[in-house]
């Protein structure tokens, strides 16, 4: 962490006592710490703390003096290398899941190009709530970083999920992030996700129900490594927001296809996680089909390329094709078949048994094999965090 520029933003929790310890932490090992905190975060611990531990002057305000100066949000949100929120109330979640910037510390996490790390306090009623839960999917949608509360005794001195997590686990989670953040730096990734589209008619479809969350945080976890990454989106309504990731939608396995087969030949590893229709229409109706017109509707299919294959084949030494199995039995026998058949360097396995995993969920478990037949499973996480350790092997099979 030597000379990491971490922003790091209190809000008005209870908790507010451990970004001391926090703050300790990071200055201890050599991170340079601006402090941005709400007019609420100093009911319970003071400017003063912050500044003297972290050497610089704590911002709560757009304007400190009268003398026509003010805060640049904007030039924090250039300056770090990560911001980090501890704790973050539900008020504060609820303003950045919703763009109010009406204080300091959102302005600020609405300019800030860097990384996002969110650590919640909160009662565990309140965590619950289906309000705090939609709030806290729309962060993760945006690319932010979600750190898990624990359980334990609350301030309300009920019991359960809504305890900040510990300063010691929090400044792991940073510093295994900026450990991380520049070994893919040169290489050139490509990521399929989401849908394909296969057309009926004018109007209808046949597709899946792939929401493209995994593909677009494995595009986004590579990114935050250095990489370069192209990637290849079904019609989702995801948004890309990494500078470094290029992105090409489209609709259909042919047109997947294609810009697979023009980009692959550039990349060091392709990342096939959309789920990619296995059959089209074989005549689409040039005009909409009228249900009065036919009592029965015949559809006659034909097989799409098979995309992972194709690549499997085209790859030369030193490339590495990732692909996924979403499978509903026998998930292993099944998967390490399709690793050999398409020539596949690992494989990504997850089942629609699995709760929270599959289709939609912003979590997933999943089981990585490798060519060797080495099994490395992951719990159920959500998928930012799944895509980190997917991205974190292909590390190891790029060396």
């Amino acid at each position: 962490m030597k000379s990491r520029k971490i922003i790091l933003g209190i809000t008005g929790s209870i908790a507010a006592y451990k970004a001391a310890v926090l703050l300790r932490s990071f200055i201890r090992k050599g991170a340079e710490v601006q402090v941005v905190m709400t007019d609420a975060a100093r009911e319970f611990i003071t400017p003063l703390t912050l500044s003297t531990l972290s050497g610089r002057p704590v911002v709560s305000d757009f304007f400190s003096r009268r003398d026509g100066s003010w805060h640049s949000h904007v030039d924090l949100g250039l300056w770090a290398d990560a911001m980090l929120i501890a704790p973050a109330t539900a008020s504060t979640i609820g303003k950045m899941a919703n763009g109010i910037a009406d204080n300091m510390l959102v302005t600020t996490y609405l300019s800030c190009r860097a990384p996002v790390f969110v650590a919640p306090a909160m009662d565990l009623d309140m965590f619950a709530h289906p309000a705090m839960q939609q709030n806290l999917a729309c962060l993760r949608s945006f690319g932010n970083r979600i750190i898990e509360p624990a359980e334990g005794e609350l301030a309300s001195h009920l019991v359960g999920k809504g305890r900040m997590e510990e300063p010691e686990r929090i400044a792991g989670i940073l510093e295994d992030f900026f450990a991380s953040c520049d070994d893919l730096r040169g290489k050139k990734i490509l990521v399929t996700a989401g849908p394909t589209h296969e057309k009926i008619d004018p109007v209808r479809f046949i597709g899946n129900y792939s929401s493209g969350k995994m593909g677009f945080a494995l595009a986004h976890a590579c990114a935050l490594r250095g990489a370069a990454v192209e990637l290849i989106a079904g019609p989702v309504s995801l948004r890309a927001a990494h500078p470094l990731i290029r992105r090409t939608d489209v609709e259909s396995a042919s047109e997947m296809q294609v810009a697979a087969a023009d980009i692959f030949p550039a990349m060091d590893a392709a990342i096939l996680c959309a789920a990619v229709a296995d059959y089209r229409p074989e005549k689409p109706r040039e005009s909409k089909i009228k249900r009065e017109k036919d009592d029965r509707l015949t559809l006659a299919l034909v097989r799409n390329d098979d995309i992972a294959a194709m690549l499997g084949g085209m790859k030369r030494a030193g490339q590495v094709v990732v692909g996924f199995a979403l499978e509903t039995d026998n998930g292993m026998v099944h998967a390490t078949e399709k690793l050999k058949r398409k020539n596949l360097d690992l494989i990504v396995l997850n089942s629609l048994q699995d709760e929270g995993a599959g289709f939609g969920h912003d979590t997933n478990r999943i089981v990585m094999i490798d060519r060797k037949g080495e099994m490395t499973p992951v719990p159920l996480k959500n998928k930012q965090d799944v895509a980190a350790d997917i991205a974190a092997k292909l590390v190891t099979l790029l060396k």
